[in-house]
C-alpha cells in the first residue's frame, strides 16, 4: 500500500470516492437547513456545505450558494496558522466571519470549521456557512449599503474554538447571541450548524476507515491532478489573447459610479485577470473582499468553459488574479464590505465580458443582480422583535442564443426568493402583487431576461425596512446592438397619491402599518438587433405579455 502511485489508480474507486464526499457535503447541507430555525436559512437556503483535504484545499462542495465559495477558500489553512496542527484536537469545532482576519466574505456569515481525526491524526476537514439574519451592528439584518466601517457591520469573530474537545464553548456562545437582535434564532441556527459538521465528520471518518488512509488520499489528490488539467485543457481551446471589459457600481454619493476593470491574459491553459486599475475602495459597503472576488472569477469561468467539471480546489489552480490592495476587489479593514453580493453581480458581469469577448460563441450580456431588503420591528402576532432579511433575483443576460433566464439569481448569487406562505407565516408582512416585471430584459435577437416585481403590505405598527442595490442607476448592458435591461427600482406605496421613489440605498426607513413596499428588480440586457428576432420568438413575447 505505501508504494501506490497515480498510475496504480483505479478510475472506478476514483470517481465512488469522489461522488461520496459529494454526497457528504450535500447531506450536511440537508442537515443544516432542515434543523435551522431562520427562514432565510431554512426556507431560502443561504447557506453552504464543503469537505476539504487535510491541508484546506476544497475537495467537494455542495451546490448551493458559489458566493460562499469566496468563505470557504483558505478558511482552513487560517485555522491551522492559528492554532497549528498539534493544537487542534477531536470534538474542536472552530467559528469566523471575518474577512480581514481569515473569516470569510462578509459578517452574516458565519463559517463553522471541524477537522476530522482517523487514526489519531487529522485527515480532512469538514465545513458550513450559513447566513445569520442578524449579527448586530447599526442596522437590524447586519447588512446595508450605508455602513461606512466593518464596525458597524456587526459582531467580527476571527478563528476561535465554539467547540472544545467536543464540549460547547457556552462563554463565546453567550457573547454571540447578546450582540443579536434575534437570538432566538440565532441558537437555532448555530446549532443547525454545529450538527451539520457532526454529520460531516462522521461521513468522511467511515471513508476513510474503508479505505485507509493512503489510498483515500492519493484518490483525493489525484481528482484534483485530474480537474486542474481537464479546466486547463478547456482553456487551450481558446486562442491566447488580452481583454479588457469596464463596468460600474454605485458610488458614495448618489449619481456617482465607481469602476470595476478587468484585464484577462489567456496563455497557455492559464486565466489571468489584472484589476489593478480599479478605482480605489469606496466609503459605502459595496467593496468586495478579495475572496469574494475570487468566488465570482471561479464561478463564471467554470459555466463558460466546462459548467459540469467538478467544484473542487483542482480548476482553481488555472486561475490567478490580481488586484491592487485598497481597491473596490481588495479592500483593507476598516472598509464595509457587507453588500459585496450585489457588487460581485457587477463584478460577475464583467468577468463575462472579457470571456466573451475571448469565446464569442458563448456570449452572455449584462445581468440584473438581486435586490436586498431587511424589514425589521415588532411583530404584533408574538410581541417580539423580528428581522427579515430578503434578497429577490432579477434577470439574467441573453446568450448568444438563447433569451435569458428570468427571475434568476446571476453569477455568484444562489439563494431563492422566500416563498410567500413561509414569509407571511412568520412575519407581519402580506405580498400582494408577485410576477415576473415585462419589458424589464432588454430587446434584441435575444430578449435579456426579466426581473421580478414584488408588493409588500405592512400589517404592524413600528416597522422599518433597509434598502441595498446595484443597477438602479447603470442599466445591465446589452451586446452586439442588444437593449440595455430596465434599471430596478424600489417604490414607496405604489399607484397612491403619496408615491415615492425610494433611494437605492437607505437604513431603516419608517413604513405605517397599511403602507406598501414595491420591489422591482433590473432586467437583463439583449444580444443582437431587434430586427433579428424571429417571428416565433415575437409571437411567444406576445403571449407571456398578456
Amino acid at each position: 500500500m505505501n508504494n501506490l502511485s497515480s498510475t496504480d489508480i483505479d478510475p472506478i474507486k476514483s470517481e465512488v470516492i469522489a461522488r461520496y464526499l459529494v454526497a457528504t457535503s450535500e447531506e450536511m447541507a440537508a442537515t443544516l437547513m432542515r434543523t435551522a430555525f431562520s427562514p432565510n436559512i431554512k426556507e431560502r437556503g443561504d447557506c453552504s456545505t464543503a469537505i476539504f483535504d487535510r491541508n484546506g484545499e476544497i475537495t467537494a462542495l455542495a451546490h448551493r450558494i458559489p458566493m460562499h465559495l469566496g468563505s470557504m477558500v483558505g478558511v482552513v489553512s487560517e485555522v491551522i496558522k492559528r492554532f497549528g496542527i498539534s493544537g487542534i484536537q477531536p470534538g474542536d469545532m472552530f467559528m469566523a466571519n471575518d474577512p480581514y482576519n481569515g473569516g470569510g466574505t462578509h459578517l452574516p456569515d458565519i463559517n463553522v470549521i471541524s477537522p476530522v481525526f482517523f487514526d489519531n491524526e487529522i485527515v480532512a476537514f469538514v465545513a458550513n456557512i450559513a447566513h445569520h439574519a442578524d449579527i448586530g451592528g447599526m442596522v437590524p439584518g447586519s447588512e446595508a449599503a450605508v455602513c461606512t466601517s466593518i464596525f458597524q457591520e456587526g459582531i467580527r469573530i476571527p478563528p476561535v474554538r465554539i467547540m472544545i474537545a467536543g464540549k460547547l464553548n457556552q462563554d463565546l456562545f453567550d457573547v454571540l447571541l447578546l450582540n443579536s437582535r434575534t437570538p432566538e434564532e440565532r441558537v437555532g441556527d448555530l446549532k443547525a450548524q454545529i450538527a451539520a459538521n457532526h454529520v460531516g465528520v462522521k461521513s468522511v471518518e467511515l471513508l476513510f476507515k474503508k479505505y485507509g488512509i493512503i489510498q483515500t488520499e492519493l484518490i483525493i489528490k489525484a481528482y484534483l491532478d485530474f480537474t486542474e488539467k481537464r479546466f486547463s485543457e478547456a482553456i487551450k481551446k481558446i486562442p491566447n489573447g488580452t481583454f479588457e471589459a469596464t463596468d460600474y457600481i454605485d458610488g458614495d454619493n448618489d449619481g456617482e459610479l465607481a469602476k470595476i476593470f478587468a484585464k484577462l491574459t489567456i496563455e497557455d491553459g492559464k486565466l489571468i485577470f489584472d484589476f489593478t486599475t480599479t478605482d480605489r475602495q469606496i466609503k459605502t459597503s459595496r467593496n468586495i473582499p478579495h475572496r469574494a472576488v475570487l468566488a465570482t472569477i471561479y464561478t463564471v469561468c467554470q459555466s463558460f468553459l466546462d459548467p459540469s467539471i467538478p467544484a473542487n480546489a483542482g480548476y482553481y489552480r488555472t486561475i490567478q488574479t490580481l488586484a491592487s490592495l485598497g481597491t473596490i476587489v481588495n479592500p483593507v479593514s476598516p472598509a464595509a464590505v457587507g453588500c459585496r453580493s450585489v457588487s460581485c453581480a457587477v463584478l460577475g458581469d464583467v468577468v463575462a465580458s472579457v470571456l466573451t469577448q475571448a469565446m464569442p460563441n458563448k456570449a452572455l450580456a449584462g445581468s440584473g443582480p438581486h435586490h436586498l431588503f431587511i424589514f425589521s420591528g415588532t411583530n404584533p402576532k408574538t410581541d417580539s422583535f423580528f428581522v427579515d432579511y430578503e434578497t429577490l433575483a432579477g434577470g439574467m443576460g441573453a446568450r448568444s442564443n438563447h433569451d435569458g433566464m428570468d427571475a434568476v439569481r446571476v453569477h455568484a448569487s444562489g439563494a431563492s426568493n422566500l416563498p410567500i406562505e413561509a414569509l407571511e407565516h412568520v412575519y407581519p408582512l402580506r405580498v400582494e402583487r408577485y410576477e415576473l416585471r415585462n419589458y424589464s430584459g432588454g430587446t434584441g435577437e435575444f430578449r435579456g431576461g426579466m426581473g421580478v416585481i414584488r408588493d409588500y403590505r405592512i400589517l404592524g405598527d413600528d416597522i422599518v425596512v433597509s434598502l441595498s442595490s446595484e443597477r438602479q442607476n447603470q442599466p445591465a448592458a446589452g451586446i452586439l446592438g442588444g437593449g440595455h435591461g430596465a434599471t430596478g427600482q424600489f417604490i414607496y406605496n405604489p399607484d397612491q397619491p403619496d408615491e415615492r421613489k425610494l433611494p437605492s440605498a437607505a437604513s431603516e426607513i419608517n413604513m405605517p402599518r397599511g403602507s406598501v413596499l414595491r420591489i422591482c428588480t433590473p432586467g437583463g440586457g439583449a444580444y443582437g438587433e431587434s430586427s433579428d428576432r424571429s417571428d416565433g420568438s415575437k409571437e411567444k413575447d406576445l403571449l407571456e405579455r398578456r
